[in-house]
């Protein structure tokens, strides 16, 4: 019984064994028949690819094949086309080489011309002065005096008539823009000047304000950087410093430690510190208030703080300041008038002189450092460019310029304006006076009217009336050349002969 199940179980694996055989061998039949078919189908399909891009090739090929004979046919065009230009510039060049040539030969026959017209005059010219016993230097002098004798009296009565045509209507216009112009505008003639001392009530208060061995009076200036002078001038203390706003400072801490009675170096430190804050106020109020009066907004910060300083400062006895505002009205009246841009001309006005707040810090003319400072701090350029050229040493390229300078003599020479020693008043006179009389065929000169016209009078015989327009030009040049002066002089030359005769 188990030899039967041990075959029968030996004859089913058998069994088994084929059947998966015969199975394995049907399964890689099938899938080799499949390889072969995919086999076959991908290499047709690379054929086709192949036999495509050997077509598109053929038609690239042929493509650039065209091209390429495009090319060279264009290049061909091109090259005839210089090869013609070439040939032209070749003729045009052969043509203006014989060009040249004529024009040498015919400038050699010109040339040849005029030295035959030369020798002909030069013949007839020798037969004339034969003739007339003149040489032709002599003749021209000759001819040129009679001239100027004929023509004299008519030249002198013309210049006369122009200049006086032109002063008459120069005069009437100016004096219609300056009389509407200062009808408009009033201002105080008086000048505010700048205190810089401070009277003491006793000498007990001189002792405390120099202190122990001193020490009061060396915090004072250490704090204030201002020279303190107590001796110069009995009963007054004297400050002293290129500075105005610090100036200011030591006059308003003086003032506070001389009420108080309490001088001590704490006690000046911190009545300086105060004194410092409140002039700073001042001088921003002073600079905001003068832009308020004439209407000017829009002014940069730093610039209202330059011009705030300008209270503090004088110039010939004449508050800066106020000068600023009194030409901002002035010249934005004359800017109307002449149809000039008022504000700008108002702007330029107002801080023309700020340079003055700088001038001990900054070397340079003050209209100068003016410019650079309203450069700098972004005012317009046409501000800027005014404000620098309120004076002759630079040109006024704008009528706004123009209007500044006018403005500014017009302010600095008013009476009263500035305050003028009488040594100074006469010394100026007498320079005026020798500048004239410096020319030659003047007998005297005079100044009159505070130096604003001088009066020359000249020999009759020496100069005459066209030399006597020329002397006045010169005189004019001369003192502006020479001198400094506010406003304008008037030079008025008088030449007189005078014809006496007795009857008897």
């Amino acid at each position: 019984m188990i030899v039967v199940t041990i075959v029968l179980a030996i004859a089913g694996l058998l069994l088994g064994g084929g059947a998966a055989y015969g199975y394995t061998r049907r399964t890689q039949s099938k899938a080799a028949d499949e390889a072969k078919k995919k086999l076959a189908k991908a290499k047709k399909e690379a054929e086709e690819t192949l036999r495509k891009a050997n077509a598109e090739a053929d038609k690239r090929v042929e493509e650039a094949r065209k091209d390429e004979q495009k090319r060279r046919a264009d290049l061909k065009a091109l090259e005839a086309r210089l090869h013609s230009r070439e040939e032209a510039l070749d003729k045009k060049l052969d043509e203006l080489d014989k060009r040249s040539q004529n024009l040498r030969g015919a400038e050699d026959e010109v040339e040849a011309l005029k030295n035959e017209i030369r020798d002909i005059r030069k013949k007839q010219q020798d037969k004339l002065e034969k003739i007339a016993k003149l040489t032709k230097a002599d003749a021209t002098e000759k001819l040129l005096q009679m001239t100027e004798r004929d023509i004299r009296h008519d030249l002198e009565g013309l210049v006369k008539k122009l200049q006086t045509d032109v002063k008459e209507n120069a005069e009437e216009q100016a004096a219609t823009l300056l009389v509407s112009t200062m009808e408009r505008m009033a201002s105080e003639v008086t000048a505010e000047r700048t205190v810089s001392a401070v009277k003491l009530e006793d000498e007990e208060m001189k002792g405390r304000i120099i202190g122990k061995e001193g020490r009061n009076i060396q915090a004072m200036q250490r704090a204030t950087g201002v020279d303190i002078l107590v001796d110069e001038t009995p009963g007054m203390v004297v400050l002293s410093s290129f500075d105005p706003v610090r100036r200011e400072v030591a006059r308003q801490a003086l003032e506070m430690l001389l009420k108080d009675g309490r001088v001590h170096p704490a006690r000046i430190e911190e009545v300086v510190e105060k004194a410092q804050k409140q002039v700073q106020k001042e001088v921003v109020r002073a600079g905001e208030d003068a832009a308020r009066e004439v209407g000017i907004v829009g002014v940069p910060k730093e610039i209202l703080q330059l011009l705030g300083e300008l209270r503090y400062r004088t110039s010939y006895g004449q508050n800066v300041l106020k000068h600023s505002t009194e030409m901002a009205h002035l010249a934005g009246v004359l800017a109307e008038e002449l149809g000039a841009d008022v504000k700008v001309t108002k702007y330029a006005a107002l801080v023309h002189d700020i340079g003055k707040a700088l001038s001990h810090k900054i070397e340079g003319k003050h209209h100068h450092i003016s410019g650079e400072i309203l450069r700098k701090y972004g005012a317009p350029e046409e501000v800027a460019h005014a404000a620098e050229a309120h004076h002759d040493d630079m040109e006024a390229t704008t009528i706004e310029a123009l209007v500044i300078r006018v403005c500014d003599a017009i302010s600095g020479a008013r009476p009263g304006a500035r305050n003028i020693s009488a040594e100074g008043f006469v010394e100026r006179m007498r320079d005026l006076e020798n500048t004239a009389t410096g020319f030659p065929g003047v007998e005297k000169a005079y100044a009159i009217s505070a130096g604003r016209e001088v009066r020359v009078l000249v020999y009759p015989q020496e100069i005459n009336d066209l030399q006597a327009i020329k002397l006045a030009r010169d005189v004019a040049n001369k003192i502006e050349s020479t001198m400094q002066y506010p406003g304008t002089i008037k030079v008025n030359v008088i030449r007189e002969t005078r014809a006496i005769e007795y009857a008897k």
